[in-house]
Parts: C-alpha cells; structure tokens; sequence
C-alpha cells in the first residue's frame, strides 16, 4: 500500500528527464522494450547519452550482438521525452525490417517513406514527414530529397549499414555527400560492423558524416595517421564516438548454441532442366520486352530467383509478364512498367531493390510487332511446358529434409517445430498444398505481408477474441504475435516469407529451411538469427537445398557454405569476410554469373574469380590497427558488463516496482490485481484503454503488454502528477515489510521519524534534465542522504492526517533543500564543465589539423625549391640551368602563395573556431526553476 506522497514522487521520478551516461537517462526505453535486454547493449545505449554536446556516434559491435536493439533503445527514449522527429535512414531492403522492429519491440508507430507515399502525401496536402511516426526510408530517397530533409529538422537520424558512406571523402560518392548534407543538423548515430575495412581513410570518411570538425583534410589525416605510428593518439580522439563489442566480449552471459548443417541434394527432372536453360537463355537477351530496360537487374534477378524456387510460382509471373506484353500488343504502343507492374510479389521485389539502380532510363519509343508477337508465343511456350512439369523435384527433397531434421530434434530433446523460408508468396502457398496431401494437414501455418488466406484471417480473429487485452490496435503487430502464438501452440511448420519473416523471435523453434537460399549472405544470417539466438536452447539444424544438376547452384552453395561458414559456426560469418562481399557487391556478381555463363566451364572460371576477389588477406597490420583503435582491450571488460548487468537488474526491479505500485494506487476500484502474476484486469475502460488483462512487461503471459509508454501508463502518470499534495499537515508512516520489494533500511532508521520535503529541480542548459531532490533528517537532527530518503519511499505506507508540522521544521526543510539545490546545480555545472572542455579541446584538434595540414603543404614547397636550386647549381649547360631556375622561380611564387593561403586561413579557422566555441558558450548557460512537491511528517516502525 501507498500513500498519494508515493504516488506524486514515483510519477516524477518515472517521467523526469536525465543527462549523461546513468541508467536513468535511459530509465523509460529500458521500461519500454519488449525484448531481453543484454548489458552490452545498455552500455552502448548509454554511451548515445554521454554527452549532451555530442553530434552522433557509431556503434560497432561485431555481426549478431543486436545494434538494432541498442539503437530502438536509443529510439524509444528519445520518443519517450517527446523527441518525436525521428528518421531511420537504410538500404531499401531493411525497411521493412526496421519497421516490424520498432513496432514489435517498442511499440513505436512508424511509416516506410518512398516516392509513392510522398507524392500520395503531397497530393493530399498533407506533410509526408509525420509529427508522430518515426521515419523510414532508403539512401537514395534522403539523396533525393536532401533540402526537404535539412529543412525538417529531425531530432536524431539513425544510419544503417553506414559502412555504406564510408568512402564520402571521394568527389565520386554523390549519394553519400547527399545524406551527409541532408542530416548536417541532426544527431547522428550510425550502425556497422566494419567501420573501416581496407583503409583508414574509411574510419575518417565515416567520421565526418557525424562531424566535419574533427579532424582536418584527408591530406592531413593521412599524413598524421597513415603510418600507424600515431594510434594511441587516434584512439584516444576517438574514444568518444566509437563504441565496439565483441562476441568474446559477452559469451560469459549469451551462451550460443551450435548450428547443425543439412544439406539436401535433389535431380531436377528433364523437363525441369530443359524449362530452366531455356528460360535462362531469354533472360540473357538485351533485346526483349519482356524486362523493364530501367530495371533491368532486378527484374531478371527476381525471376531468376522464382525460376529456382518453383514451377508454380513461375507460372503465374510468365503469366503476369505475358498479361503485359499483350496489352503492349493492342496499344501498339511502347507502355513504361517497372518489376511491381511484372511481377505480383510485393515481398520479393523489396528483397532486390537496388539502391544505386538506374530508374530513368528510357524505354525506346517504337516497337517492332512482329518482334513482340514472338516474344508472347515464346512465353506462352513455356508457360506450357511449366504446367507439364507433375513432378516437383525440390517438394519431394524437402519431404525427406523435413523426416531427417525431425529425427534430429527427437535426438535433442528440442520441439517438433519448422521454420520454412521462401522468397515467394505463390511458392509459400504451393508448399502449403503440397506438405498438407503429404502428411502435414493442419499443421502448418503461413506467415506473409498479406495475411489475406482463410486460415491466417481466422487464426487471427480467433487470437482476439481469446485474448482481448493483447490487442494493440496496430493491426500488423497483433497478426505478428497471433501467428507466433499459434506457431508455438498449435503448428509443426511455419512457412515464412522473407521479409514477414523479419524480426520475428521464434528461440522454441530449432529447425531452419532455406527452401530458396538468397544470394545475399547477410539475409541468410538474418534468417538463421530468428532461431540461433540468445534464448534458444537447442542446437539449431539448418537446411540447405542444391540441385546438383545446375552448376552454377552448387557453386553458389558452396561459397556461401565454405567461405562464409554460414551454417555450421556458432557465430555464422565474421565481419571481415561480411564486409568484404559488401565491398565487391556479391550479390551483384552472382548475378553476372547466372547472366553472362552458359558453359560448365564458363562458370568455373566466373566463381574462380569470385573466390579469388573474395579473399579476405589476413592483412595483420590493418587488423591489428582496427584492434589499436576500435576494440576495447580493457581486460576488466567482462567484469565492467557483468557489473552493469547487475546493476541494470537492479534498476529495472527498483522502477517496475515503482510502475507497479503506482498502478495500484491510481487504478484502485477499476482494475482487479495480481500481485504474485504482475498482472491485472481492467474492469472499467478508462483513457480509451480496453477492459481485459494486462501483463507488466517482464513478466508477459497472456496479457496485453502493460509497459510505460502505454497510454493506460500514460494515463496513470498523468493522474499522479496532478495529487493534491500541498498541505503540509500528515505524516508517512513506512513499513518496510508491506512492499514488493526487498527493502533493507539502515539500522538507526528503523522506529525513527522525522520530517522531508521533495523538491523538483528543472535545469535546462545543454539539454532539459530534472532531479527529484528529498531533504529529510530524523527528530534529533539527523540528515538523510538523498539514497537513504529514496528507500523509505520503495517501503510501503500509510497517512496520517491533521499532523502539525512547526514553522520552524517549515523554514529548516526550506532553508537545507534550496542548498541541495544549490550543490546539485553546481554538480551539474561542473559535469557541463567537463563536456565544454571535450567538445573545446576537440574544436582545437581540428583548428591543428587544418593548420598543419596547410604547414606541410608549404614544408613541401620549401623542400622542392631547395632540391630544384640544387640541380641548377649542378647543371651542365645554360639551358638546362635555365630551365630549373624558371621552375625554381615558379616555386617561390608557390610559396608565397601558400604563405597567404596559410594566414588567410589561420584567420579563418580561428574565426570560425571562435564561433564553435561561442555557441558551446551560448548553450551552457543555465537556467533554473525548482518547486516543492510535498512537505511530509515521517516515522519508520
């Protein structure tokens, strides 16, 4: 029990606003994220809010340890203070996925900007940047819409696969510039794992997108750190910015199981085979109508990928394309089509978009009939042929997978469970058909963007009528956890679609098929990762399909298998060989290899060159100057994560109890509770809440997830806040055993009393922070630390009332909390202090870097007259002397020139210095407010 002095305190302290780098500045994502939370990734979240000056940060844990999560929790504080102009920037690919994430895991509402939505957005007079969604959208769309974006303003921007604008310090890297200039005013916070690969100009490149007033010139960066002589120093410049973990960092708390590689080699048929090289054999031609000529690489990359993943699925897009090409026929006319008008899969066109794709390239005007009248004959030709084909060799395979895998998890002990992966909607629905007439009726379960087939829809309305609280009300997220749920209760297989299948947590399922296998090595990785996770506890079988009559397959499997170590590592595939095939676009080059090589031969050659390029060179320095810099070789590592471990545990226990208890108090009458649950019932709908069962957060059964940004929470804080506690006449009579927590009071406390006041202090200078401030001391004169009065209020309580509380106790209370004001005001000027003299002694740096940079340039001039007079001096004839006088001459001349430019622009930075510097003036003035919340009589017994 509480009194209403506990609930006017927990409110404040739940919504108050902290800088730096304490749980409490993170304290509302933390209560927010419906995800397991690992030490590292607080660590990293509380290194985004280490210094309010800070222009942005780059996280780069290796592959798998979860930057998405770290940066939602970065996210979801920000959304929690009000900061709401957020914007996602990505590959086009990972929008989907980014937006599934922060809907499932924080619970914020988001929107995926492309062209079509914003012009749909501008048509309708409306601002295609919502005030209360976050943003998502490609590197091409922020390129494109560059202006608008600046003009925006966004809080904070989030730049994934940003290992992407590395090389922005090249002239050729106009998409890279373009974002960098887009989000010039933002705070920045950029994911990868490999921030510099081949060169540490990458690492300035990437440096610069955050702050181009780090260092000075590429010229200069490289001659001060090229060498490597200078990593220390490099290092220490960057130890603000850079947060890196490793894997071997957090195994003593993530304890990954192993991966158990099937592999399932199958014969296509004759009719199979022959239907494949013909089609290939078209797709190979530049002189069809059939590929959209401005996407030309996605297109037939898409239907390369359906070639491989079923008849049934290729039947309906020949059909689609042929659908075209006729109304093509009837216009007489050339008709512009991109690959969403060929091919009706939504899912599987975002799975290839290409972000660096030519869109505008122009459809030639005339059209030859005769020509297109082939072209439809010739698809109508094997649309024929598909639909001969009764025999599917891959299904039948995927039967006896599915036997040998299920006797493998009998072996382990693990569920019966499958998760099947697929590109495609109408080979998901084939496979549906087809595993159901071969001993799988009523056991699988269909997971896709659509959701529209009868067993999904009725699944899903059965979901909501069985658990009425769970709804959220985002119709995508609730049809999400109904068919996980039923996955987990009710169905033997999942067949996923990639990019629904994105973000799911399926630990209770240890068996992955990669009915169709992507190109992309990183998809594969993400695939596995729904299964192969913290929390799962059974080694997880991954199986893999090659046809053994296509050539170019089993050189595609076996790349990904031996060079990535894709499926049978603990870990999957390391950074170095992730990176490299970023670099060299792997997936591109596969594709050349399926377009351009017809011959066994041709093949080989074309992989053998792929292998080649794709050879990470154990370049010791480059590796060991990514340890000097990056990685964290503090051997107390483990200890510092396995303390903020506890620590985080403890904060979160400390807050939930708080969240909890303040339900009660404001709820009181319209919920029935469970204490030993965490869970209640609403009775009464209340802030347009539904009636029905809420679950806290960490402990989520079958309720709605009750977490503090839920507007039910949101509602209780606000009615918290608004307690009528002004009047200073009632004591707080605290019982440390009537709580939910343990509680342990220091001994000269226990049947003690005396008096508080809890103050409010509102600073704003960097940023708007706010302290709940106690002054208590017992009756004989006694002070309490603020930590010691903080525990009293984690005890229960009841009030007394008509209490009279002395004037004099009235003006001691008063007189001691303005000088705790006063010394946490100082506190937090000093720490201010501290960020001044960072950012400051950084400005410095850079106005050193510039100037040097310049030095040498003229050092050079110096050293090449010098070495021009010598050969004059030594010259043989008066021509040659000549010649080198003249280049002497136009030496000098340089020389003078860069004298000038030298203090010309000394000047100029030192002006332009001067301005930083008064800006970090401007925005450290503080301004202060307090007010007292409560002046309370207490006893302890």
């Amino acid at each position: 029990m509480i009194t209403k002095y506990h609930a006017k305190y927990y409110a404040n302290l739940l919504t108050q606003k902290a800088v730096g780098g304490e749980l409490s500045s993170i304290s509302q994502s933390l209560m927010s994220a419906s995800v397991d939370i690992n030490p590292h990734q607080i660590d990293a979240a509380l290194f985004a809010f280490k210094s309010p000056l800070s222009k942005g940060i780059v996280l780069a844990d290796e592959v798998g340890l979860g930057k998405t999560i770290e940066a939602g929790l970065v996210i979801c504080q920000y959304w929690a203070i009000g900061k709401r102009k957020i914007i996602i920037v990505c590959p086009a690919a990972l929008r989907k996925q980014w937006s599934t994430e922060l809907i499932d895991k924080f619970g914020i509402d988001n929107i995926i900007l492309d062209t079509k939505n914003y012009n749909e957005a501008i048509k309708n007079g409306r601002s295609p940047y919502s005030k209360n969604k976050a943003i998502i959208c490609s590197y091409n769309f922020v390129a494109r819409k560059k202006d608008e974006i600046l003009m925006h303003g966004f809080d904070i921007s989030i730049i994934d696969e940003a290992h992407k604008l590395r090389n922005v310090y090249r002239q050729s890297s106009k998409t890279s510039h373009a974002v960098r200039d887009a989000l010039t005013t933002t705070k920045k916070l950029l994911l990868t794992a490999t921030p510099f690969q081949n060169s540490l100009l990458e690492l300035y490149g990437l440096t610069s997108i955050i702050d181009d007033h780090i260092f000075g010139s590429e010229k200069s960066f490289r001659s001060e750190y090229g060498s490597g002589e200078n990593n220390t120093d490099l290092r220490a410049r960057l130890s603000t910015m850079y947060k890196r973990t490793l894997r071997r960092d957090v195994k003593e708390y993530i304890n990954y199981t192993n991966r158990l590689p099937l592999t399932q080699k199958f014969d296509s048929t004759d009719a199979e085979y022959e239907l494949y090289r013909a089609i290939s054999d078209f797709l190979r031609r530049n002189d069809i109508y059939s590929v959209p000529a401005q996407q030309k690489k996605l297109t037939t990359m898409i239907i390369r990928k359906i070639l491989a993943s079923s008849t049934f699925a290729l039947i309906s897009t020949l059909t689609n394309i042929k659908s075209r090409l006729e109304k093509m026929l009837e216009t007489a006319s050339m008709l512009l089509f991109t690959a969403e008008d060929l091919i009706d899969d939504d899912e599987e066109i975002d799975l290839y978009v290409d972000d660096n794709e030519d869109i505008s390239a122009e459809e030639e005007d005339a059209i030859d009939i005769d020509k297109l009248k082939a072209e439809i004959e010739l698809l109508q030709s094997f649309i024929n042929k598909a639909k001969q084909i009764k025999q599917d060799s891959k299904s039948e395979a995927l039967l006896q997978a599915l036997d040998k895998s299920f006797e493998m998890q009998a072996k382990e002990g693990a569920s019966r469970k499958a998760l099947i992966f697929t590109e495609s909607t109408k080979t998901q629905a084939y496979l549906k058909e087809y595993l159901e007439a071969n001993g799988y009726e009523g056991k699988i379960v269909l997971f896709n963007g659509r959701g529209s087939d009868s067993k999904t829809t009725q699944i899903y309305k059965n979901w909501r009528e069985a658990n009425p609280s769970k709804v959220s009300g985002i119709k995508s997220a609730d049809r999400r956890m109904a068919l996980v749920d039923y996955f987990r209760e009710s169905a033997d297989i999942m067949i996923a679609t990639e990019a629904a299948g994105e973000g799911l947590n399926l630990q209770f399922c240890s068996l992955v098929v990669n009915y169709d296998l992507p190109w992309n090595p990183q998809r594969i990785e993400q695939r596995i990762g729904r299964c192969h996770r913290y929390g799962q506890k059974h080694d997880v079988v991954v199986v893999n399909f090659v046809n053994i009559r296509n050539y170019a397959d089993v050189r595609v499997f076996n790349i990904l298998n031996e060079k990535f170590n894709l499926f049978d590592d603990i870990f999957g595939a390391s950074d170095e060989i992730l990176g490299k095939a970023d670099a060299i676009d792997f997936e591109t080059r596969i594709w050349e290899i399926y377009q351009q090589c017809r011959t066994e031969e041709e093949i080989n050659e074309a992989f053998d060159r792929l292998q080649t390029d794709m050879q990470v060179e154990i370049d010791e320095r480059m590796k060991d100057t990514r340890h000097q810099i990056l990685e964290n070789f503090d051997i107390d590592v483990q200890e510092h994560l396995r303390v903020a471990k506890d620590e985080a545990s403890t904060f979160l226990n400390r807050y939930e109890h708080i969240l909890w208890e303040l339900t009660k108090y404001v709820l009181d009458g319209k919920a029935k509770f469970d204490d030993k649950q965490h869970s209640f019932v609403l009775k009464k709908s209340v802030a347009n809440c539904a009636c029905g069962k809420y679950d806290l957060l960490s402990q989520l059964r079958d309720g709605a997830p009750y977490r503090l940004s839920h507007p039910l929470a949101q509602y209780v804080l606000g009615k918290a806040m608004v307690l009528d506690t002004d009047n200073c006449n009632s004591e707080i009579v605290f019982n440390n055993k009537d709580t939910g927590i343990n509680v342990v009071l220091p001994e000269y406390l226990r049947c003690q009393s005396g008096y508080l006041v809890l103050s409010k202090l509102q600073i704003s200078s960097f940023e708007d922070e706010q302290y709940c401030l106690f002054t208590a001391f017992t009756e004989d004169g006694k002070f309490l630390t603020q930590e010691e009065a903080e525990k009293l209020f984690l005890c229960g309580g009841t009030e007394k009332m008509n209490i009279e509380i002395p004037d004099t106790i009235v003006s001691r209370l008063d007189a001691n909390s303005k000088q705790h004001i006063v010394t946490t005001t100082k506190n937090v000027d000093n720490r201010n202090l501290s960020f001044f003299k960072e950012e400051e002694d950084r400005i410095y740096r850079w106005e050193r870097d510039v100037i040097d940079g310049i030095e040498q340039e003229l050092d050079m001039v110096k050293r090449n007259i010098r070495e021009t007079e010598r050969l004059a001096r030594q010259a043989e004839n008066i021509e040659e002397r000549i010649s080198f006088e003249a280049k002497a001459e136009d030496l000098r001349r340089q020389k003078r020139r860069k004298r000038n430019e030298l203090e010309n622009r000394e000047d100029e930075i030192s002006v332009r210095r001067k301005e930083l510097v008064a800006e970090l003036e401007r925005k450290m003035i503080q301004t202060t407010s307090s007010d007292n919340l409560f002046i309370v009589r207490w006893s302890t017994n």
